[in-house]
């Protein structure tokens, strides 16, 4: 019978075997994937801040690496991966080069590997949640190495916790994109190890919550014998914007501005609308910019969908901005904001005497916007009569204002938005379907933030510096519970809610200081409360405390013995410490299982990794 890997389910989950597992079983040792060499080597992050014994390990990683046989799946952690003979990746890369040019193809790879280093870099901050920010940048370097693209020397490394400012260098040995590129091209004059670089970029930027870009400084497919790599946070390179080309997907995408330094920034007067790029990197981010830049040469109907805050207006601007009607009028409207009796004179217009009060003519925004494009926000919100007299002027392409006789044609482009479901809403009988398939001919949905958090790092330091500029603020960065809590927010108010944080934050945090988790979440904003911190008394928890009461022990002691069914003999003691209880805890569990990590990691509720790397932090012999 198969067993279950988590907590019952309606469904038996088929068995995984963890690589840890077999290594145990067969004694083999999970040294040999990082000798006691490389080890001291990757130990060497700022010595004066770590110990010789850096968490988490090669053998802590490979807990999260499962084979699921019977089903046909690999994962790491709760991430579904594959395994690719390198021979099918070289192919695609010399077909999407030799099709799409180098320039492009570096592009795809970069912005893939910058993907799969924000996904390795969120699952480090999920299951070691206290490891040393040191600890969990060389993380990045193991993983890569279990996943089978490169070996990674340290050559040094630098983070400073109190400016968020990094520096890294590192060797890339047996990279797996040189050896596929070097066996179709050769040696040649520019570096190969693209998808690597993107991934080291989102792993880092993803960890420490700024953005830091790393460059490719020698390269095998260079002809050197190792491939050398520099990584900087952004405003430390010279000429930055040249490597942040290769994120966008288009160039109507931008990063934060970091070709000057902090101070010089702010005496930058602020862009012009139209220049304000977009900023992003995701996958999700990047297939919405692909279909926008498709249809803005047309002038098809785009109907944008998506929560509130996720940036339709944002996406409906840059539509105009990149179309062939760019030099002509871009008129926005939000139809929730029009009362119903004046929505069809504001969007047609008014004869002189039209009503009482209506004492001079008045285009409505359909003529205003002629040659142009017109923005109609929330249209959902519109009156079914009003839905009626949009549909004809969408079909003519004339309009006739209110008290008018006769009709004025206009060549005006429509672009609307909605956060309702349209479709659901023809089907309660709210809104038309004829109106509905006449605005639906290109629909492009915006996911919301909380599934492209991969934006969120870029997102806070573009934002961080706007603000800094409008305010005339000087605030350097976010402190590592900062970046935490903002890396595992939801967003229910999504890219509008994260700005309206950090332009909180920036102004309410001290000159010349870091902005911290009770700088942003101060109008009612709810953590989520399994987010823990290692706080500076060495207790753990919530983000955000600073100190720990007894009472507070004292309640979490009895909320996870209630929760696991154990009686731990620690609820009348309130001298114990948070880290005491934690051990007390994990020797109850295993002695009760028997020294079974994965059952005990079910009974507390935590995961298997996050289990063996605590257990062994406190000395816990299994």
């Amino acid at each position: 019978m198969k067993q279950e890997f988590t907590s019952p389910a309606p469904a038996a989950a088929p068995e995984r075997i963890s690589l840890a597992d077999v290594a145990r079983a067969t004694g083999a040792a999970l040294g040999r994937f990082d000798g006691a060499e490389v080890s001291r080597a990757m130990s060497r992050f700022d010595a004066s801040h770590i110990g010789s014994e850096v968490h988490p390990t090669i053998a802590d990683i490979s807990e999260c690496l499962f084979f699921s046989p019977g089903d046909g799946r690999i994962w790491l952690q709760d991430q579904r991966m594959v395994l690719l003979h390198t021979e099918a990746l070289g192919s695609l890369r010399r077909e999407l080069i030799d099709s799409l040019g180098q320039e492009k193809a570096r592009g795809l790879f970069t912005r893939a590997g910058y993907v799969s280093g924000a996904r390795d870099a969120q699952l480090v901050r999920q299951h070691w949640p206290e490891a040393e920010p040191a600890a969990a940048a060389m993380a990045g370097t193991r993983l890569h190495a279990l996943e089978g693209v490169v070996k990674v020397e340290l050559v040094h490394a630098r983070y400073d916790p109190d400016t968020n400012d990094y520096e890294g260098e590192f060797i890339w040995h047996h990279s797996s994109e040189d050896d596929e590129h070097i066996a179709a091209y050769g040696i040649g004059g520019s570096p190969a190890c693209w998808m690597q670089v993107g991934y080291a970029t989102g792993y880092v930027s993803t960890l420490f919550g700024r953005l830091v870009v790393f460059r490719e400084v020698a390269c095998r497919s260079m002809g050197e014998a190792q491939c050398r790599v520099i990584g900087k946070s952004a405003e430390r390179w010279d000429d930055v914007e040249e490597d942040m080309r290769y994120l966008r997907a288009r160039d109507f995408v931008g990063m934060a501005h970091h070709a000057a330094a902090p101070q010089q920034a702010a005496e930058l007067p602020d862009p012009p609308r139209k220049a304000d790029a977009m900023v992003g990197a995701s996958s999700a981010f990047n297939a919405a910019c692909h279909l926008l830049h498709r249809v803005a040469p047309t002038s098809a109907t785009v109907l944008f969908t998506g929560e509130s805050g996720v940036g339709k207006e944002k996406f409906a601007s840059m539509l105009h901005s990149i179309s062939p009607r760019r030099t002509k009028p871009f008129i926005a409207v939000n139809c929730a904001a029009i009362p119903e009796t004046l929505i069809e004179s504001e969007l047609f217009g008014v004869e002189r005497g039209a009503y009482t009060g209506a004492g001079a003519a008045r285009p409505g925004r359909f003529e205003r916007a002629h040659g142009g494009t017109l923005f109609l926000d929330e249209i959902g919100t519109l009156s079914y009569v009003a839905q009626g007299k949009l549909l004809r002027a969408l079909q003519e392409g004339e309009v006739e204002r209110v008290g008018g006789t006769r009709s004025i044609q206009v060549d005006t482009r429509v672009v609307a938005a909605t956060n309702v479901d349209l479709r659901q809403a023809v089907r309660e009988g709210k809104f038309r379907d004829d109106l509905f398939f006449r605005l639906n001919v290109f629909p492009i949905h915006l996911p919301p933030l909380r599934e492209r958090r991969d934006d969120v790092p870029l997102l806070m330091s573009h934002f961080l510096q706007h603000y800094s500029r409008k305010h005339a603020r000087s605030v350097p960065g976010f402190t590592q519970a900062a970046v935490k809590a903002l890396l595992n927010y939801d967003y229910p108010g999504n890219i509008r809610e994260l700005q309206n944080l950090i332009e909180r934050a920036l102004i309410v945090a001290p000159e010349g200081g870091l902005i911290d988790v009770h700088h942003l979440f101060t109008s009612g904003e709810k953590l989520d409360k399994s987010v823990l911190s290692v706080r500076l008394d060495g207790h753990l928890g919530e983000l955000g405390e600073t100190g720990n009461t007894p009472a507070a022990a004292s309640r979490v002691s009895g909320a996870v013995g209630a929760g696991t069914g154990m009686g731990t003999g620690l609820q009348g003691d309130t001298r114990q410490s948070l880290p005491q209880i934690e051990e007390a805890l994990m020797r109850r569990a295993l002695e009760q299982c028997k020294g079974n990590l994965s059952a005990a990691a079910r009974m507390l509720g935590v995961t298997r990794p996050q289990l063996a790397y605590r257990a062994r932090k406190r000395g816990i012999t299994v």
